[in-house]
């Protein structure tokens, strides 16, 4: 989606996640286009047909999936394996569409072969007998140096069914101009010691609020803020068959509520318009009153997928590229990724196999897939029908520290170093990616949060009190998983 999640779009996406475009044949995004990649090593071309390995692939291979990101990867998989056809499905993830559908292919002469698992969900399936056991793929993960967090979601009780090419922790991405003229300065080492926890992030917002005389947001909304809190439970949402509402989760209704009120988001909604619009510095009220948006909480796909081609306005104009610095923020976390895995029973198994290897646990490809390398050129010499915007940006992070540390030094004068003044963001992200938990995800997790969605924003709206939320919510929970216990609300 990032990731995670949720592939990331612009304009099209809803709710918490980033949705690929509708329709079950193979389509680009239908969102701003992909920024330009990063410098790229020498080799542009496809792989020829010569470079197959001795013991040559062939079949036909189903892949399902709810991003476009995968498609990329099926078409160099192509190029290496000529001899394979990768029949490719595009379904969105609106509402659970997706994964209904592939639940009800899987054990029919529909089913795919291969599936993407976004982290909302991915737990559930790896948690369930609709994937096949992948363990034989383990020791490539000590190879690559797979960041932990990466093997333990895709694991369950000791069996790994699903493997991704992301790493996904999250940063505190802000506006140079505004840390200056609010802050007194745009030092990323200063201004992270004014957002170093949640009491100075509070203390920064309210001096970025008077800065601007009531026009000046520290965040678009404070719904960006709800994955770094959840990242930082103590547990996760289920603990022996009860749900859990972690400490967190009610500091985290408290501080949206808080930031509403006061004030320091802008008021836009999460995935559309306005708060794109707060990047590229068109936001504006109901009056036409411009407001100008100070920081935002994205993961490692955040720059490349939305942040950065978001900087740029629809109707052209200035921008805001190079006015952005990254920090940690006053909360480390991760955020969204993709997984892919093999369905129980899958006729070409040992395809698949290879093919889940290919995205994820090969270095060649995820050098390639990190640094740019997937132009349109390289995809159209492998697939002509290729469509124009298929390219893949340059500076996804992906899941192997040993390829990371290969190639973090070619983000030093990079077009996203350009992007955040000169910072390597890869370089960064490295520091963060071995503290990720993947211990807090479990099966339930989606459900369980897309049904707060609803009651938050009637609280935050005012049109709900908090122990109505609550009330609501935990209704909405218990409707879903009925063998579940549910706590009491933590206010009446």
């Amino acid at each position: 989606m990032r990731k995670s999640v949720l592939y990331v779009l612009s304009l099209l996406v809803i709710a918490s996640m980033l949705l690929a475009a509708c329709g079950t044949t193979p389509a680009a995004p239908a969102a701003t286009e992909v920024p330009a990649g990063n410098e790229a090593p020498a080799v542009t071309e496809a792989p020829a047909a010569t470079d197959a390995p001795a013991a040559e692939l062939e079949g036909t291979l189903n892949v399902w999936s709810f991003t476009n990101e995968i498609r990329t990867m099926a078409i160099a998989f192509q190029g290496k394996h000529p001899k394979v056809k990768v029949v490719y499905t595009m379904i969105p993830m609106t509402n659970g569409e997706y994964q209904t559908k592939v639940k009800a292919a899987s054990g029919t002469a529909d089913s795919p072969d291969v599936v993407a698992l976004e982290a909302a969900f991915v737990k559930e399936w790896v948690e369930s007998d609709l994937l096949a056991n992948l363990n034989d793929l383990v020791p490539l993960t000590e190879e690559l140096k797979t960041y932990p967090a990466v093997v333990q979601v895709g694991t369950y009780e000791g069996v790994t069914k699903a493997f991704s090419y992301q790493a996904t922790p999250g940063a505190f991405f802000y506006r140079r101009s505004i840390a200056k003229e609010c802050l007194g300065t745009d030092d990323p080492e200063q201004v992270q010691a004014m957002v170093a926890d949640m009491d100075k992030f509070v203390e920064t917002a309210a001096k970025i609020k008077e800065c601007g005389t009531g026009d000046y947001y520290t965040v678009g909304t404070g719904a960006e803020l709800f994955t770094p809190f959840l990242a930082n439970r103590a547990q996760p949402w289920v603990v022996d068959g009860e749900l859990v509402i972690d400490p967190k989760i009610v500091e985290y209704v408290r501080f949206a509520k808080m930031m509403r009120d006061n004030g320091y988001e802008s008021g836009a909604t999460q995935w559309t318009e306005g708060w794109f619009a707060g990047m590229n510095d068109t936001l504006k009220d109901a009056n036409g009153t411009p407001k100008k948006v100070f920081s935002y909480f994205l993961p490692t796909w955040g720059l490349p997928y939305v942040l950065s081609p978001n900087s740029t306005p629809k109707d052209g104009g200035t921008g805001t590229a190079g006015d952005w610095a990254m920090v940690n923020g006053p909360m480390s976390y991760q955020w969204g990724g993709t997984w892919v895995g093999v369905l129980e029973g899958s006729p070409n198994s040992e395809l698949a196999k290879e093919f889940v290897k290919f995205v994820a646990l090969d270095e060649e490809n995820l050098t390639n897939w990190a640094t740019g390398v997937y132009t349109n050129e390289y995809l159209k010499a492998i697939d002509p029908t290729t469509p124009d915007d298929q390219a893949q940006a340059a500076g996804d992070f992906v899941s192997s520290q040993l390829v990371v540390e290969k190639i973090t030094s070619s983000f030093d004068k990079s077009t996203l170093s350009d992007f955040l003044g000169g910072e390597n963001s890869y370089g960064a992200f490295a520091l963060a990616a071995p503290s990720v938990n993947g211990a807090l995800l479990t099966g339930s997790d989606d459900a369980i949060q897309r049904a707060l969605n609803d009651p938050l924003a009637a609280y935050l709206s005012g049109t709900m009190t908090e122990a109505e939320m609550w009330a609501a919510w935990l209704d909405a929970v218990r409707n879903e998983f009925p063998d579940l216990i549910i706590p009491e609300p933590p206010v009446k």
